[in-house]
């Protein structure tokens, strides 16, 4: 849980977070109750103290910003069993030249995509990603986000906790369709292909089975990553690295 991080603190990063839990200072009420920390000193404990006063009013008013400005992209997924209730899922899916043909974004509950020449629009996106506190992605920092931004001119601003880093600190690596066979994770034998051969029967063909198949392809992605991060989570939380041989 967030209220036991202290990763967002100037100059702790998760090993002397690792060490405040090791002297059973675990939430942030018992760092402000004690007395001393073991090699805080007084002036530092102090100015501690003061930073995670404003983090309980930033957690209590919903200000996300107020700790993703703080937190390292690595510890960005703290912050999601506080706001999961205002997460976004997102995945793209793009044609052979590497533009957007299939987006969407999934909320825990239902999803919405977007598709190339029906109604995929910067205006519609840009209303919907601002809808959410935190967008969740696998590999979005270096893919989908650059690849949004720049084919429709808009600027992200919404944090983003990105799983496939997470993964790879638990000992997991390779792709979505990688990571869901190694944790479990299932989706129907129909949507293991590819999306480029789905876009591209659906232009040759003009058959509308291929776009309805290419979106369910999107939207099981989408799904995924909400069972995904469930997980990671829970083993992040037990601090059980995997080691995938």
């Amino acid at each position: 849980m967030i209220t036991s991080s202290f990763a967002f603190l100037d100059g702790i990063g998760p090993k002397a977070e690792q060490k405040f839990h090791d002297f059973g200072i675990k939430h942030w009420d018992d760092f402000l109750s004690a007395k001393t920390v073991s090699g805080i000193s007084a002036k530092r404990k102090a100015y501690y103290g003061r930073q995670l006063g404003q983090a309980k009013s930033a957690l209590c008013s919903g200000d996300v910003s107020f700790f993703a400005e703080r937190f390292s992209s690595a510890e960005m997924w703290r912050l999601y069993e506080h706001f999961k209730e205002e997460c976004c899922f997102l995945d793209v899916e793009v044609d052979s030249k590497g533009n957007i043909i299939v987006l969407t974004l999934f909320d825990r509950f239902e999803s919405r995509t977007f598709v190339k020449r029906v109604n995929l629009e910067r205006e519609l996106l840009e209303t919907e990603i601002k809808k959410y506190k935190i967008l969740v992605t696998y590999n979005g920092s270096a893919f989908d986000i650059p690849k949004i931004e720049k084919q429709f001119g808009l600027k992200i601003t919404v944090p983003h906790i990105d799983l496939k880093g997470l993964c790879q600190r638990l000992g997991f690596h390779g792709g979505l369709k990688s990571i869901e066979q190694q944790l479990g994770i299932s989706r129907p034998p129909h949507l293991r292909g590819s999306a480029v051969d789905l876009w591209k029967s659906f232009w040759a063909s003009g058959d509308r089975e291929w776009l309805e198949l290419l979106v369910a392809y999107n939207e099981a992605d989408a799904v995924n990553l909400y069972q995904l991060i469930e997980k990671c989570v829970v083993l992040m939380n037990k601090c059980i690295p995997i080691k995938i041989k």
